[in-house]
């Protein structure tokens, strides 16, 4: 059931209920939708996993509204979280930490870590404070398939798998949130994300990239190898040197296609605006029956690292696919 969420307070009160009674809701956040559940609830929880496919060893983050919503699952709250929750929170950045025993090992993968963000969507914020539970929320899609970025794509995707789904428009970051690690006495990179590396580095200084690619349980969210995949098979080109065989796509950055394609887009050459149309132009692309996806990779750099991270757990082969 999906209804659009701009202004009714009955939609919010009515989801925040279906959360409390251990029921499902799909919302909008500004990176992308989220499947939500009472973080406090195991069962409810467990639900997340059933309707997603998503396995034990991938951790939830969770979304909270207020300081007093994050002492109800963190341990410990160091100065480097205090310093970054001031110049990004609301917004796009997850902090692990230490959690507390009230949170079900089932959201953190069985690690005594727990990931924690307050996200800045006003629909996301009202629907955390009616609830008053913090909320776990993976992004509502099928495992390892492309992140939505509007109501729709939740309900091509999950179908009846959600109980209610609020529509909040379109995601306006596009790309999950940028995910680090301050719970081991050092700052961790785990993921990239909405914010970028050199504005964390900005305020507390250098941090270290995550390497790890554990065998078990996953420090964050988003490290599988292959992620945010659309059905089309999706190839990482450079030079303009695109498949001369099939009906293709290709995502135009700097260098036009080698042949020509049956659907050429041009994406934004700033970082930020081609993260918020990444996700949205794949899901159209994938409705339209080609045989692959050609990008043009972006240079590799801090500025692209979050997009580049995305496209290339994205892609069927490793980068670079032609060259």
């Amino acid at each position: 059931m999906t209804h659009r969420a701009n202004s009714p307070e009955g939609e919010i009160l009515h989801a925040s209920g279906l959360l409390r009674s251990g029921k499902l809701v799909a919302f909008p956040t500004e990176t992308v939708y989220g499947l939500g559940a009472n973080a406090l609830d195991g069962e409810a929880v467990q639900r997340i996993f059933d309707a997603k496919g998503r396995p034990q060893s991938s951790p939830i983050i969770v979304h909270v509204s207020s300081m007093k919503m994050v002492k109800l699952v963190a341990a410990e709250w160091p100065e480097q979280a205090e310093v970054l929750a001031r110049a990004f929170w609301p917004g796009p950045l997850t902090l692990v930490l230490k959690k507390r025993p009230s949170v079900p090992d089932l959201v953190t993968a069985g690690l005594g870590t727990v990931g924690i963000r307050m996200p800045s969507h006003p629909v996301a914020v009202k629907l955390i404070e009616a609830a008053g539970v913090p909320i776990a929320a993976p992004s509502a899609n099928r495992f390892t398939q492309l992140s939505p970025t509007t109501a729709e794509h939740v309900r091509r995707s999950l179908g009846d798998r959600v109980d209610y789904v609020l529509d909040g428009g379109p995601c306006a970051v596009g790309i999950e949130s940028t995910v680090l690690s301050l719970a081991g006495g050092k700052a961790v990179h785990l993921r990239p994300g909405g914010v970028s590396r050199p504005q964390i580095e900005a305020l507390i200084g250098p941090i270290t990239l995550s390497t790890e690619t554990p065998l078990q349980a996953h420090p964050s969210p988003g490290m599988h190898a292959q992620h945010y995949s659309p059905q089309t098979r999706l190839l990482l080109v450079h030079k303009g040197e695109v498949p001369d065989e099939g009906k293709g796509a290709y995502l135009q950055l700097r260098c036009r296609p080698a042949h020509p394609v049956q659907e050429p887009v041009q994406m934004p050459g700033h970082a930020e605006a081609y993260a918020a149309k990444l996700y949205q132009v794949l899901h159209y692309l994938d409705e339209s029956k080609l045989d692959w996806i050609a990008v043009d990779t972006p240079e590799d750099v801090a500025e692209w690292e979050a997009v580049l991270d995305r496209l290339r757990r994205a892609s069927w082969e490793e980068e670079p696919a032609y060259s």
